[in-house]
């Protein structure tokens, strides 16, 4: 594939450049940036060696393309190539195309497999969408060759209904289908009476403006005619993947009461009704002084531990998180981790005070700002509302370095809560028995704090006047999250139609939680285990109440983050019997520590990855520290004794690291013999399916163990190779498309031809959409969050097994999670 090298006098316009291309075609397409020079006093220039390294990064025999923006760029990209071998040197173009649009083009070619030349000239035309559409030429790239006779030519005529129409990502998606056709496709705008472009040019298709409701014209001829437009088709009958339901703007305000009593209209957030009295949060935000220092190392050094200590606070609400909300939800804080420990930011912070002597505070302050700045310049709505997390990792070192803590919020009574905006940490520390709903001045149904508080099942609505902030404490309220709409001191009719909608709700939750406690029985008389996923002592009453039959997957992982050394043998011990005695011998699986990769720990040294997710995490961490790894199997060993406890391993991609961790297992287990101390001597083991690998050679490592559990999180974004916690490709990580669901089949029919039981603990368990598909594949057990068992139990006990695998059958022979989806709603 072409790689692409953006050369800038400014690294904050080649930084915003490179978003923007990157989020074009999800990463896909070698991109790099050699842009300002290191000079704090005039950081504005461009660097022959940056240049070359750049170059260095994406070189392949495709060739790259060298884009600049003017002057010294181009001596510095031509000093560059100085540097290269007269081989190399043949395969690297340096292009007069305009930067921003030129990069857009390059990299959408290229991502289409273009070659060096076709993406040149695609750069080069960059500039012809936007002088099309203000009138400023009548470029003859617009006029349209003569299709090919061979084949008849094939029309179909679209209505394009996504909210913004063909922006940059839906038309980067459309010329990307096109490309996957040999047939010639072309294109119109009915509605504009535009001219006919080609269907495989991003620059063209531009050109058109779409908007919603526009009509396109669309024709292609060749071979596969026909199934290049079913395909294009179905793209835009699905809003190119958009879901526009966050976007609908609220319904009009009608006002049912005085203005002092009136309805609020804002943005609904979080589905849900709460009527209670207000109460005010407002996290004081610092704004540090700025003063000289003469021990610079001192307050380097100073920083360094505020750092450390953010992080490992950060670290605790992630397993909070992931065991209150899930793991994709949780990998909010894993992107406040990557924050703290982002190169660039640090060297900038360490800068300002070596060379300017600034104060820590201000020091940081100051690099933060920066960088809430650049995401504010951004198009792109998503990534602009990333600013919350940038404020909120900022104020969190800031009080470390004050000493200062955050204020905890303790309500005696439940209330809603009115505040200007939340942070991702003050949502997720909400506690929904007391916070009965949210309202604030600010913030979208995008933001991260919307997304926790949707998780958390706290209605919010969010973007509502001002005014809220001057009600008194103890003001009765009434929001409706599903409408948007707030009420202060409701009038009795509003008031009724309220408390009916919530006592609906109510009530629809109470029966489910009646039935929870029965067991999980299909009508036609299959029972599936329902065990809950657990991060921590008090989630067990949690787990139990809700109707768990056990515990699937208790995350270990709380004992050992958000402190400076490992847990000793006696704590473990004692946390695990007393989990293991509230359940009094309903089953608890104990997974071995799963940390690395998005969870690191301060007290262990892991060297820097370029993806941590494919590194040193899971069991490989634990078998390269057997002190550590024998402590934990020594106190799940001992607590075993007399209750039901499983051992699960997590990450498994081979069966010499089964082994290997079987035969510490059998070590510890002589050990413990010969000093008399008890331990269920039959213990059963397990691993995680999370691997590919694992799925490949499942019925080889079936005999090895004694039971299988699928981690659907982890299997689905190594299956489609994109990260979950990457907005630009967690589309791709759905655990229900069907290469997904196959590597799912594939386990369970391993496992149970060797006789062991096959088990699935990934989000997907809580996904009504997957409850069907799953018992058709054939799973023995599901494990998932405790609040999302009633659902579950309810839900199992309208099926047959038969109607499960006819449709698990359907779902398996689809082509997208969107169509698995469909065939389940």
């Amino acid at each position: 594939m072409v790689g692409i090298v953006i050369v800038s006098h400014s690294q904050q316009l080649a930084l915003g450049v490179q978003q923007l291309a990157a989020q074009m075609v999800q990463g896909r397409v070698p991109l790099a940036i050699a842009a300002g020079i290191d000079d704090p006093e005039n950081p504005l220039g461009t660097d022959p060696m940056q240049v070359y390294e750049a170059i260095a990064s994406v070189f392949g025999d495709d060739g790259v393309l060298v884009l600049m923006d003017m002057g010294s760029a181009l001596m510095s990209a031509e000093m560059a190539l100085e540097f290269l071998s007269p081989e190399q040197r043949q395969k690297v173009h340096l292009c007069e195309a305009p930067l921003v649009e030129g990069a857009i083009a390059a990299v959408v070619a290229a991502s289409l497999g273009h070659n060096i030349q076709q993406v040149i000239a695609e750069a080069r035309s960059a500039l012809v969408a936007k002088a099309t559409l203000l009138g400023v030429v009548n470029s003859p790239l617009a006029v349209v060759s003569t299709a090919s006779t061979a084949f008849p030519t094939k029309k179909i005529c679209l209505t394009v209904n996504n909210r913004l129409g063909l922006h940059a990502r839906p038309a980067a998606q459309f010329v990307t289908t096109v490309s996957k056709f040999q047939s010639q496709i072309w294109v119109k705008n009915l509605t504009r009476s535009t001219n006919t472009v080609r269907g495989d040019s991003i620059n063209q298709v531009a050109t058109l403006g779409v908007r919603q409701g526009h009509e396109l014209e669309i024709t292609a001829s060749g071979a596969d005619a026909e199934q290049a437009l079913a395909a294009l088709a179905e793209l835009i009958a699905n809003n190119f993947g958009e879901d526009d339901s966050a976007l609908e703007l609220p319904p009009a305000v009608e006002h049912h009461t005085p203005t002092t009593h009136g309805e609020l209209s804002g943005i609904a957030a979080s589905p849900g009704v709460a009527i209670a009295p207000v109460i005010h949060y407002q996290a004081a935000a610092i704004t540090p002084t700025e003063y000289n220092v003469e021990d610079v190392e001192a307050e380097w050094q100073r920083l360094e531990t505020a750092i450390a200590t953010a992080q490992q606070q950060i670290q605790a609400l992630f397993s909070q998180a992931s065991m209150q909300i899930g793991d994709t939800e949780a990998g909010i804080f894993v992107a406040h981790l990557l924050f703290l420990e982002d190169p660039v930011l640090l060297e900038a912070v360490r800068q300002r005070i070596y060379d300017h002597h600034l104060n820590a505070e201000a020091a940081w302050q100051a690099v933060v700002d920066e960088v809430a700045a650049s995401y504010h310049q951004l198009e792109d709505a998503y990534l602009q509302e990333r600013v919350e997390d940038v404020v909120d990792v900022g104020q969190r070192v800031l009080r470390l370095l004050g000493g200062t803590s955050a204020q905890a919020l303790e309500l005696s009574e439940p209330a809603i809560l009115v505040a200007s905006d939340l942070t991702p940490s003050d949502t997720i520390g909400l506690d929904p028995s007391k916070v009965l709903g949210i309202c604030t001045t600010s913030g979208s149904a995008t933001s991260h704090s919307a997304i926790i508080a949707r998780t958390l099942g706290i209605p919010a609505v969010l973007g509502v006047d001002a005014g809220i902030l001057y009600l008194e404490d103890g003001t009765i309220m009434a929001l409706d999250g599903e409408s948007g709409k707030a009420w202060v001191e409701p009038e009795p009719d509003i008031l009724s139609i309220l408390e009916a909608k919530r006592e609906a709700w109510q009530t629809t939750q109470q029966e489910a939680l009646a039935k929870a406690h029965q067991p999980a029985i299909t009508r036609d008389g299959k029972q599936v285990n329902v065990f809950a996923n657990i991060g921590s002592i008090a989630d067990v009453q949690v787990a139990l109440a809700s109707g768990a039959e056990g515990v699937g997957l208790l995350r270990t992982e709380f004992l050992y983050l958000g402190r400076t050394s490992a847990p000793t043998e006696e704590e473990q011990l004692a946390v695990y019997q007393a989990i293991a005695q509230v359940l009094n011998q309903q089953p608890l699986i104990i997974r071995t520590l799963d940390v690395g990769g998005d969870k690191p720990l301060p007290y262990i040294k892991v060297p820097l990855e370029t993806n941590p997710f494919l590194g040193w995490r899971g069991i490989r961490l634990c078998l390269d520290h057997p002190d550590l790894f024998k402590t934990q199997l020594r106190a799940i060993l001992r607590a075993s004794h007399g209750h039901n406890i499983k051992i699960m391993l997590p990450m498994i991609a081979t069966i010499t690291e089964v082994r290997a961790a079987k035969a510490i297992l059998n070590e510890v287990q002589r050990e413990l013999t010969q000093a008399n101390i008890p331990f269920d001597t039959k213990i059963k083991i397990g691993i995680m399916i999370e691997v590919p690998a694992a799925v490949a050679i499942a019925d080889q490592l079936a005999a090895e163990v004694d039971f299988f559990s699928i981690g659907t999180n982890d299997l689905s974004q190594y299956v489609m190779a994109g990260d979950r916690n990457n907005p630009r490709v967690a589309n791709l990580t759905d655990a229900l498309h069907p290469a997904v669901l196959r590597m799912v089949q594939q386990t369970v029919q391993a496992g149970h031809a060797a006789g062991i039981w096959v088990g699935l603990c990934g989000e997907l368990a809580a996904d009504p959409s997957a409850t069907e598909i799953l018992l058709g594949l054939g799973l023995d057990e599901l494990s998932l969050n405790p609040q999302a068992i009633p659902i579950l139990k309810q839900a199992i006990a309208q099926l047959t097994i038969s109607e499960c695998q006819a449709i698990a059958a359907s779902a398996l022979q689809l082509d997208s999670a969107t169509h698995v989806r469909q065939l389940t709603s």
